[in-house]
């Protein structure tokens, strides 16, 4: 592909190209076979969840054959599965759905003998999708309370780390109520750092966090909680401590990660004619925080290359937040690109992808993105401030009014934010 030749159209496909490439070695019938051992003899049980988690259950059977077993999966994400039940459940937020569900996988683990072997399937978006209120938490508190932390800014970790003390399936109680079965997780990392304890909040992962920390967490994103967190949080909740002995038959292993996105794009984009720089896998920061910046590094490696005409690709990933402050449809990815577009200030010669590889950026069924020399120019024909949009949160709304979004439906997998900046050959 040579897409200097015609830049502006084919910086766009190179740059999909590279998105659709970090999604395709992720996708778990790619991917996830390899990982299995042989079926054990004696009872088998799948279960999981997670954004993913239906696509993996397809790969599993796609080995093992017919399954025992229950996992819930974002709504459209669902897969045919034969003998594993497929649910779909509400996520970012959950619902009564995830509930009824959840309860229900805790019913199927619960009484395994030593025998028997569980399977857990683990991916993003399963923090919402496993969803069992501890203490007298109702199912609208913890929604009330979910929707609240994705609001404000705090880090995926934090919230996490909340999560599970209001839960009595998270920070390794599912887990814990399989034992004394054996139990292998496989899990599909979304998380920046890989920590398996914060994947999907840890179902299947001791945590030595306490409940203060939950609290101090809380406190410090102004987030208020009604007496029932309250009171769960002022005693000890139950997440499982890492080398409590319900957890020794368990083997954690993440399978997929950004890191191995990351690499696939690279290899693609220098197959392509770039020069690549990895800006790591593992970004976090509030969207248009980290976009000022890449904005800022981009264009200082434009001048750097002046006379080179062999492209640069700045690529990265992470899990960036959004602090809300208005009432717009918008997502982290779709807020960097919009942020982004804005600190270029149409900078010619450079293009870039802002995309959640789920699909899924924010609550929005788009996957995020791109943005080029022309975006400022292309909103003010349609009567559009790019800097009102970004203050009223509304990127989405923004590139759906320029036609620049990204939507490709559910990729079925998820291993987090992906970013990529084509640096073109500087003019003269």
């Amino acid at each position: 592909m040579d897409f200097r030749e015609d830049l502006n159209l084919s910086s766009e496909e190179l740059l999909r190209a590279l998105f659709d490439k970090a999604v395709e070695v992720a996708d778990p019938m790619q991917s996830l076979a390899r990982h299995l051992p042989e079926k054990p003899d004696g009872r088998v049980i799948v279960v999981g969840a997670g954004k993913a988690s239906a696509r993996m259950a397809e790969a599993v059977e796609a080995v093992w054959g017919p399954c025992e077993g229950l996992v819930i999966t974002r709504y459209g994400y669902g897969r045919p599965c034969t003998g594993i039940e497929i649910v779909e459940a509400a996520h970012p937020v959950p619902d009564e759905a995830g509930l009824k569900a959840t309860s229900r996988m805790i019913e199927l683990v619960d009484g395994l003998g030593e025998d028997d072997f569980v399977l857990a399937l683990i991916s993003g978006g399963a923090s919402a999708l496993l969803t069992a209120p501890a203490g007298h938490i109702t199912l609208s508190e913890k929604q009330a309370v979910n929707q609240a932390l994705l609001s404000s800014g705090a880090p995926i970790g934090q919230m996490n780390l909340v999560r599970k003390h209001l839960s009595k399936v998270k920070g390794g109680q599912l887990a814990a109520a399989s034992y004394p079965a054996s139990m292998l997780s496989l899990m599909i990392s979304d998380v920046p750092g890989d920590n398996p304890a914060e994947i999907g909040s840890g179902p299947t992962v001791g945590d030595a966090s306490s409940a203060a920390d939950a609290r101090e967490i809380l406190s410090t994103w102004g987030i208020e909680v009604p007496a029932s967190v309250d009171e769960v949080l002022g005693g000890q909740t139950g997440v499982v401590p890492p080398g409590d002995i319900r957890l020794s038959r368990v083997t954690n292993r993440i399978y997929a990660a950004p890191s191995q996105s990351l690499e696939a794009a690279r290899r693609l984009a220098e197959e392509s004619g770039c020069d690549v720089e990895l800006l790591g896998d593992a970004l976090e920061g509030e969207a248009r925080e980290v976009a000022a910046r890449q904005a800022d590094l981009a264009l200082q490696r434009q001048i750097e290359r002046k006379g080179n005409d062999k492209p640069l690709v700045l690529l990265s990933g992470g899990e960036l937040t959004v602090t809300r402050r208005g009432d717009g449809v918008g997502g982290p990815n779709a807020e960097f690109a919009l942020a982004l577009a804005l600190a270029l200030n149409g900078a010619p010669g450079i293009h870039a992808i802002a995309c959640d590889t789920d699909g899924v950026d924010g609550a929005a069924e788009v996957a995020g993105a791109i943005i080029g020399p022309h975006t400022l120019s292309k909103a003010s024909q349609e009567g559009l401030s790019a800097e009102a949009q970004l203050e009223n949160n509304n990127a989405h709304g923004f590139f759906e009014a320029i036609g620049d979004q990204v939507v490709c439906g559910p990729t079925l997998t998820n291993v987090n934010d992906f970013r990529a900046i084509l640096i073109g050959a500087p003019n003269p």
